[in-house]
């Protein structure tokens, strides 16, 4: 039942070809897995074009009144969500957030409008979910912060089953530093953790500060993102052996190495039913949370 009490949160939605063409593709999973979650917080899905037609014939969403319909991305859909995303030109129209199921071979999602929808989202601190994992464990981040927690979120927001990958840009390496002593219990039950360069230094620095065996690291080391950490960290990835990247992305600076970190998150989505990523300090801090509710 409906929580009326608070204010729905309203998320952004669309999805690739691949993900809203069969029953079986991520989109119709996602709904299947989270659909309950969703009517139960009173979330609001503003769905673009074929994403809204996919779902609005489907058992677990069709007739949510929650449901929301936008143009397709043809005719201006998925530009609406940026602009939305940044608050909107009109009154009552921010969203909160933004699940764009992503095949990574997809041209589309290569198009302006798909590249500002998430810099939006980063610049402005709000959640941008591109897999069917990210999909399914975001409405579990969403429903602890709503009161809605069950056995299957709990497993869902289980820390000790991850493996993890911390990654920051220079403007955000003293963020990511304090993201982790703050949390530092909560991502030391991961199975393990992995960073680039030098953000891999400090939060071993930190580690060790916290009595951390120096003997032992606390995340494996790669290169710095400029000399291949990103690509190495993507092959963990596409291998299952890191299924969380947590990435504070700077937007705000040209980025020399904009292909690497194209790379990463084009790996993420190509194993779109394991792997999750989280772009920037507030993103990584919700589920934090929401880890810490699932697991009180």
């Amino acid at each position: 039942m409906t929580d009326t009490s608070r204010t729905a949160r309203r998320f952004g939605l669309a999805a690739s070809k691949l993900h809203r063409t069969s029953p079986d593709g991520g989109l119709l999973t996602w709904a299947r897995e989270s659909g309950d979650s969703i009517r139960a917080m009173g979330l609001r899905l503003h769905a673009v074009g074929g994403a809204y037609a996919t779902l609005s014939r489907s058992a677990s969403l069709g007739g949510y009144e929650g449901l929301v319909a936008y143009p397709s991305g043809g005719e201006g859909g998925l530009m609406r969500l940026v602009s939305h995303i940044a608050g909107g030109a009109y009154e009552n129209q921010a969203l909160d957030g933004i699940v764009y199921l992503i095949d990574p071979v997809d041209p589309s999602t290569l198009y302006p409008e798909a590249a500002a929808l998430k810099r939006q989202c980063v610049t402005h601190q709000k959640p941008f979910i591109s897999t069917v994992a990210g999909a399914i464990e975001w409405m579990a981040v969403e429903g602890a912060h709503a009161g809605v927690v069950d056995d299957t979120a709990r497993g869902l927001l289980d820390v000790s089953k991850r493996n993890l990958a911390l990654i920051a840009h220079d403007a955000l390496k003293a963020q990511m530093v304090e993201f982790a002593a703050d949390n530092f219990d909560l991502l030391s039950r991961a199975v393990s953790r992995v960073a680039t360069g030098t953000t891999g230094q400090r939060l071993n620095e930190l580690a060790w500060s916290r009595g951390w065996p120096r003997a032992t690291p606390w995340v494996h080391r790669y290169l710095s993102g400029p000399l291949g950490g990103d690509a190495q960290i993507a092959e963990l990835v596409l291998d299952q052996r890191c299924d969380k990247v947590l990435f504070f992305e700077d937007p705000h600076v040209a980025r020399q190495h904009e292909a690497d970190i194209q790379l990463l998150e084009r790996s993420v989505c190509s194993v779109t039913r394991h792997a999750t990523c989280a772009n920037s300090p507030a993103m990584a801090r919700r589920w934090a949370v929401a880890v810490g509710i699932a697991s009180s």
